[in-house]
């Protein structure tokens, strides 16, 4: 596996870096190993598609699909997260904390403690969070009270 060093919080096409997950101690030294070895197993590593993946937010959501430690919710403005590997179907939430089923990531469900429910339609996620007390939206994002 090549791993490249490049500026790990540059802003990508203006937006911000977000943190979606923060480990530390002992915890982040097992999810660090983790994140290796789900690297090194990722499927798709010599392959992009923009649309509707494999792309790098396809690579994410692989990697926090095999570390469950790192209970992420993937934003829903995250175009390719819910293209699972291999024309799989089914498949645990990114978070880890519920399922979710797809058709090559342009048609799917997923519910989740952590996500909530949220519906794709052509790789845009629509839902609704009760944990956040928030919406889901494509392009917006995830707006609430929390």
């Amino acid at each position: 596996i090549q791993i490249y060093q490049n500026e790990p919080d540059c802003y990508w096409y203006g937006a911000r870096p977000k943190i979606l997950s923060n480990l530390r101690g002992t915890e982040a030294t097992g999810a660090i190993k983790g994140i290796k070895a789900a690297a090194a197993a990722y499927p798709y590593a010599n392959t992009y598609t923009t649309w509707p993946g494999p792309n790098s937010n396809t690579f994410t959501a692989f990697i926090v699909r095999h570390v469950p430690e790192l209970r992420t919710d993937l934003p829903p403005l995250a175009i390719g997260k819910d293209f699972l590997p291999h024309g799989k179907i089914l498949s645990r939430a990114p978070s880890g904390t519920g399922i979710q089923s797809t058709i090559l990531g342009v048609l799917g469900i997923l519910v989740s403690v952590n996500e909530g429910i949220e519906f794709n339609l052509l790789s845009l996620s629509f839902g609704i969070d009760p944990g956040d007390l928030a919406i889901r939206l494509p392009i917006i994002g995830k707006i609430g009270l929390r």
